[in-house]
């Protein structure tokens, strides 16, 4: 074992916790945003906000060879499921509390591991034992049914099924490019795709909204850029668990701006939710290794 590691694992739980922290306030930021504006007209704005600073991003890491890509077609392809992701997620924030539509977000796991067994290689019984747990958990929040069901609780699984396909998509992108290619065209993408269709929901920008889009440009990229970070210099199943630390901040976010406080069933079922994660991730580290 590198001597250096456990010092590099430690960098990489404190880089994926602040990454996560302000991918939090992003989605708190389009919460509050989704008042007044589409879901489309954020996604446009944010990032057409932060591309200048993604790209100077990759120039500055692995020089101007980061603005090029053998495969622009997967990008494009990857970007269509991603603002397909977030109109969705936007949407279940801005009608849900954020404690809640996180929790249920983050079946994405479970979904990688159901779908990679059918697409690409299989899957032991006791990571399906944990597919199925974990999907226990959804049930227990969504609670299908129940008085106090809301079709809008099945947006944010909707949001974690597509975010599977989008990890998965990943597989199709040429494993020379570096993530900071990665990120610059995750940018580059969606503000062209978005502009497409941004004209058809435009509403004028408010004086007053003008820093909130700046912030949510801002935080949006550096939570993506810190996370991406945390997976460069730590082992992924050593950083991946800290991700959950997201149910904390939606939790705090909701209730402070929001005065959302999510009942006792949300945190049994989100509890589940994470539990059946943490145990794949660890479950494929030792399948991996073994």
């Amino acid at each position: 074992m590198n001597a250096q590691q456990p010092q590099h694992n430690l960098t990489g739980i404190i880089l994926m916790c602040a990454g996560v922290a302000l991918l939090c306030v992003n989605d708190a930021l389009a919460k509050g945003l989704m008042d007044h504006y589409s879901p489309i007209q954020i996604i446009f704005l944010r990032n057409s906000i932060a591309l200048p600073f993604a790209a100077l991003l990759a120039i500055k890491m692995v020089g101007f060879g980061g603005l090029r890509s053998n495969r622009i077609g997967v990008h494009f392809m990857r970007t269509v499921i991603w603002i397909t992701a977030t109109i969705m997620f936007f949407t279940s924030i801005h009608l849900m509390g954020l404690a809640e539509a996180t929790a249920l977000a983050f079946v994405a796991p479970l979904f990688i591991t159901a779908i990679s067994s059918v697409l690409i290689a299989r899957v032991g019984w006791r990571r399906w034992v944990a597919v199925m747990v974990g999907f226990l958990g959804v049930l227990v929040i969504v609670r299908p049914g129940a008085a106090t069901f809301e079709p809008v609780s099945l947006l944010p699984v909707a949001t974690a099924f597509t975010y599977a396909l989008l990890m998965l998509s990943a597989r199709l992108l040429d494993p020379r490019e570096s993530m900071w290619t990665l990120l610059f065209y995750l940018s580059f993408t969606s503000t062209l795709l978005s502009a497409c269709a941004v004209w058809y929901f435009w509403t004028p920008i408010r004086a007053e909204d003008i820093g909130l889009f700046i912030a949510i440009a801002f935080v949006g990229t550096s939570g993506m850029t810190l996370i991406t970070q945390a997976f460069r210099v730590a082992d992924a199943p050593t950083v991946a668990p800290f991700d959950y630390t997201a149910l904390v901040w939606a939790t705090g976010l909701g209730w402070f701006f929001w005065g959302e406080t999510p009942d006792l069933l949300t945190f049994v079922g989100a509890a589940i939710i994470t539990g059946s994660g943490i145990f794949i991730i660890f479950r494929e580290k030792r399948v991996a290794e073994s």
